[in-house]
């Protein structure tokens, strides 16, 4: 076995590759740009390589540099994680020419298969069903409208060396497919060094759905199952689950049967995972091979109980599987919400900054044990769920604007579907994120959403559910009063820690007052409060009653309670009058008043917002890559105005209306902060 493997990663993933290795016994080499000197997986890893400045194509996707590395430290392989230089065949080769081992497939598998043109030709050879597209190089944008149109629209533009949703663009129409050639081009340039083009027809109600495999160097190849990956925004994956709720064990045998045969049609020799778009009559056809470990990797671990991160590097040291196609058992569920930086409520567009809190909940591993290869027993009695999260971040750690902000996946196991979710929902409940946008409002409600709950989702689910964007949860008048009631509960507490603080205090408690009126999401609840040492008693106006137990103390951020023998946990920020209580999707603003100064709040005019109707705002901090029109142009509805990159991806920001542009504050290149003004329109 490997003494030593350098990890050609960051964040969550290298961490991941660091555990594994530990338990291996095999020491690991971390490498880090300017911008994650003090990140988790250089905290991790036995030792660590500075390589450059922040932006990846000066460090992380520099080959010379990430080489200089591995001679300085003596590593013996390089496990290469996902993106940057996982599925970059010069660096596979240069490895080779080196003597360092790939954790990887070889050199022809990645070109093959990493190509999405080729691989596609491949498949086809080897009869796989794929979908329609034009295989051939896209010269241009003109050249993109003449094929879109022979395809017919909606089409997909996609970079050849693509993934991870960079490079990649629905077009509806010549407009679209013009401006989605552009900017997949620059993407795949940027993100990959490799700016190819291909197109292909776009299946609209589809189900993303990938087959996981594993080969060897002796011939030796099996799948593991499926993963949906419906849920996605922006064509990248938001949750994952596994196996797939909608595919029945025929189907699922023939996917995975074709996968292992286009796999070993290359000599493939590591993970991998080949992806299939699904309709709803079970057809299903060949989309593209990733030659690399998968984001979304956790959950078929937690199905099937096999390391792959493990299998992976004992390949890349020239051993046989260990395990056949009999020993592979699907378990239970297995969920994966993404936690990623970046703001549900203005498009799932990302945000950076440090994170002033970051706690997530306990992980914990109650799955069916799993010994060389082979199921041993179930979870115990009562403790039938597990939580893990991968994570490369830490509370007080800077989120980069540099890198992809996804910053923990969020998995959770049980032997059915409906537990699984239910695990889920508990454990966002407990996630603690503070300081920066993050999408766990948004993951809650998925888990809530009925079409999620039934299975039948499809990749249109966030565009369809959520047309206008995702302005949050509306609960409904059940959850409510419960929340009411806790609000109530802890608004008695947090009276008591007043009076006492205050000094208003004698041989008797000073008496709080009994009656409240709690207001949220636009509803007043009449309550009345008769506290004792064991919770508190909060009845209704109805006449109705709940029970609340709680050991939450004035300050605390989460909120663990007990309502009518029922768990509820919120998180909890102190607002004027009250809190701020987020639950379930829902950011609620809850004042707690006592009668009179609720009748007093009716009469308060409601602020109005500021109008920025004539402004164009920066969403998110980024860089203007260009601008597109020039003062006093006339522009209209839905024209492109500017492109903002951020994170490795760019954003094409469009007039909302008819306009002329008054001025314009930024020019191509300038770095912006959100809500800077990036142009004004006369009146």
């Amino acid at each position: 076995m490997f003494e030593k493997i350098l990890i050609a990663n960051r964040g969550e993933i290298a961490c991941r590759v660091i555990k594994t290795a530990r338990k291996m016994g095999v020491k690991t080499v971390a490498i880090y740009s300017d911008a994650d000197k003090q990140a988790l997986h250089v905290q991790m890893a036995d030792e660590a390589v500075h390589i450059g400045p922040p932006p990846a194509n000066q460090s992380y996707i520099v080959i010379d540099k990430v080489m200089e590395a591995i001679r300085a430290t003596g590593a013996q392989a390089v496990h290469p994680g996902y993106g940057f230089l996982s599925e970059n065949s010069k660096f596979a080769e240069a490895l080779a020419a080196e003597g360092v081992a790939f954790v990887g497939p070889p050199v022809g598998a990645i070109e093959k298969m990493g190509d999405k043109i080729t691989s596609k030709k491949i498949a086809q050879e080897a009869g796989v069903s794929t979908v329609p597209g034009h295989m051939g190089l896209i010269e241009d944008a003109d050249e993109a409208v003449k094929i879109s149109n022979e395809i017919g629209y909606p089409v997909m533009l996609k970079a050849s060396a693509g993934g991870g949703g960079k490079g990649m663009r629905i077009a509806w129409n010549d407009e679209e497919a013009r401006e989605g050639f552009q900017s997949s081009k620059n993407e795949a340039a940027n993100s990959f060094g490799d700016y190819r083009i291909f197109i292909e027809k776009f299946v609209t109600q589809p189900r993303h759905i990938e087959i996981q495999v594993l080969c060897d160097a002796h011939g030796n190849g099996i799948y593991l199952g499926e993963r949906e990956c419906s849920i996605q925004r922006r064509q990248q994956k938001v949750v994952e689950e596994a196996p797939s709720p909608f595919l029945d064990e025929a189907t699922r045998k023939a996917m995975g049967e074709q996968a292992v045969a286009l796999a070993q049609a290359v000599d493939y020799a590591s993970a991998g995972t080949v992806e299939f778009i699904v309709d709803g009559d079970k057809n299903f056809y060949f989309l593209e091979m990733n030659t690399r470990l998968q984001v979304e990797h956790p959950v078929t671990e937690l199905i099937t109980g096999v390391d792959l991160v493990e299998q992976m590097i004992r390949v890349a040291n020239g051993e046989p599987l260990s395990i056949t196609q009999d020993d592979v058992q699907l378990n239970g569920w297995a969920i994966e919400n993404r936690l990623y930086a970046e703001d549900p409520y203005r498009g799932f567009l990302p945000s950076i900054g440090r994170l002033t809190r970051y706690r997530p909940p306990a992980e914990l591993s109650a799955g069916p044990l799993l010994e060389n290869g082979k199921w041993q027993g179930e979870a115990p009695a009562g403790e039938g769920y597990a939580v893990r999260n991968d994570t490369g971040v830490y509370e007080g750690g800077e989120i980069s604007m540099y890198y992809d902000p996804m910053i923990a996946k969020l998995c959770t196991w049980a032997p059915t579907r409906d537990q699984a979710i239910e695990a889920m929902r508990n454990a966002l409940d407990g996630f603690e994120v503070e300081g920066i946008g993050h999408n766990l409002p948004f993951l809650s409600a998925v888990m809530d959403h009925p079409i999620f709950m039934d299975g039948s989702m499809t990749t249109a689910f966030i565009e369809e559910q959520y047309p206008d964007g995702f302005v949050g949860v509306d609960l409904p008048e059940a959850a409510l009063r419960r929340i009411a009631a806790s609000a109530a509960a802890m608004n008695w507490v947090s009276e008591i820690r007043r009076t006492r603080v205050s000094g208003r205090m004698d041989n008797h408690e000073r008496r709080v007052g009994a009656d409240w009126v709690v207001a949220l999401q636009g509803q007043n609840f009449a309550v009345s409060i008769e506290a004792d040492h064991d919770g508190s008693t909060v009845k209704f106006a109805d006449g109705s009653q709940m029970r609340v137990a709680s050991q939450w103390t004035p300050g605390d951020q989460l909120a663990t309670l007990d309502v009518d023998g029922t768990p509820l946990v919120l998180k909890v920020g102190k607002v004027s009058g009250g809190f701020r209580i987020r639950s379930r999707g829902a950011d609620l603003k809850v004042h707690v008043r006592t009668p009179r100064q609720a009748q007093l709040a009716e009469l308060m005019p409601e602020k109005v917002a500021p109008d920025t109707s004539k402004l164009l705002l920066c969403p998110m901090p980024g860089l203007i890559v260009k601008i597109d029109v020039e003062v006093g142009e006339e522009v209209h509805e839905g024209q492109a105005l500017c492109t903002v990159e951020a994170m490795k991806m760019e954003n094409i920001l469009r007039a909302e209306r008819k306009g002329v542009v008054a001025k314009i504050n930024a020019s191509a290149g300038d770095s912006l902060a959100v809500d800077e003004v990036i142009m004004e329109f006369e009146g």
